[in-house]
């Protein structure tokens, strides 16, 4: 049976070899909740140890989009893992729910048992950044769907909140002030343009150099991990300090910060109130492209913004600093019928 399937271009060995290979990586995720081995028909995660009086389970799931390409075209995979985990807990803890665990999924051409490895080290790195346990996953080979050498890579992540915690938009209220985090860099989004203008529009390389970036090359940059921001939350969450947070993925700015406010109510954010990345820069230049544009895009150097209550905000501000985590005071709330975000210069 495995030479037929072998005739139909599946190697199911290197399937075998792949597991053996993720095996240590898993077992860095492990929380005491974990049940059983991995490699069962179903990851198990025991609740009962968790103490929480009105559990509230909240999941999400994404990819990284054709910023694999980038991965791919480099022979570069491990920070890809971590790029599909913080999509993924990003998301939950925006809602005020922390990660339990994990589960991916990896499709390609054909299974390269390193490379399947090196995916799954940066998983497991990213989950151990969330606290997740990484407790189960799939890996497809599926020669008649992708390209040769092709493979994508997804992600399902569940958390946990107190009902009294969760993060919801009817908190946030008009006069809040918003917050900034730092992002590392373009994250998982807007791939399809970065790529479109510096491979397609010109003819830039991976190792190309540009003065705004110092010593790194555009592919370093390009690969720079999506950051993750369970860990600076948490205490906020915990001590009940934030209003809303939005992630800034897909969309930029004037998608995502919606997705946090009630009906009524939109925001302004001050221009120059925090460091553009220089990457942001030399996208601009090579795209001629304006901040303005680029805000509908990228997260143009803030990664997570938080809806705070004037009279919190120093302790929310100190709190992020004790974790090592950049703040910014960006904009506030205000009422918006179309729940619009403005942009004002900074003064």
């Amino acid at each position: 049976m495995m030479n037929a399937y072998g005739k139909a271009g599946v190697d199911v060995t290197a399937g075998y070899e792949s597991v053996q290979r993720m095996k240590k990586h898993i077992d860095r995720t492990q929380r005491p909740e974990t049940l059983g081995e991995v490699g069962g028909f179903g990851g198990a995660f025991d609740l009962s140890q968790m103490r929480v009086k009105e559990p509230v389970l909240v999941s999400g799931t994404d990819g990284v989009g054709t910023k694999l390409l980038v991965a791919i075209e480099q022979g570069k995979h491990q920070s890809i893992g971590i790029d599909c985990v913080a999509m993924c807990v990003n998301d939950i803890i925006a809602q005020g729910a922390l990660p339990l665990f994990f589960l991916d999924y990896i499709a390609t051409s054909k299974v390269e048992p390193a490379i399947v490895e090196e995916i799954v080290a940066g998983i497991a790195e990213g989950c151990v950044q969330a606290g997740a346990a990484l407790i189960g996953g799939e890996t497809a080979e599926m020669p008649d769907m992708y390209h040769k050498s092709h493979y994508d890579v997804a992600g399902f992540t569940v958390g946990m909140a107190e009902k009294s915690q969760l993060i919801q938009a009817e908190n946030v209220k008009e006069g809040d002030i918003l917050i900034g985090l730092s992002s590392s860099g373009i994250h998982s989004n807007g791939y399809s343009l970065v790529r479109k203008l510096f491979f397609k529009d010109n003819d830039y390389g991976y190792e190309s150099q540009f003065e705004a970036l110092g010593d790194v090359s555009l592919g370093e940059e390009l690969l720079k991990p999506t950051k993750i921001y369970v860990k600076s939350l948490k205490p906020l969450i915990e001590a009940s300090l934030v209003n809303g947070i939005a992630h800034i993925t897909g969309g930029g700015f004037v998608e995502n910060i919606p997705r946090m406010l009630p009906a009524g109510l939109g925001g302004v954010i001050n221009e120059g109130s925090w460091p553009v990345l220089p990457i942001f820069d030399v996208l601009g230049t090579v795209g001629s492209l304006t901040y303005r544009e680029m805000y509908e895009i990228f997260n143009m150097g803030i990664g997570m913004v938080l809806a705070v209550s004037p009279e919190k905000v120093d302790q929310v501000r100190d709190l992020l600093k004790e974790q090592g985590e950049a703040s910014y005071l960006i904009g506030q709330v205000t009422a918006d019928a179309d729940q619009t975000i403005h942009f004002a210069e900074s003064l």
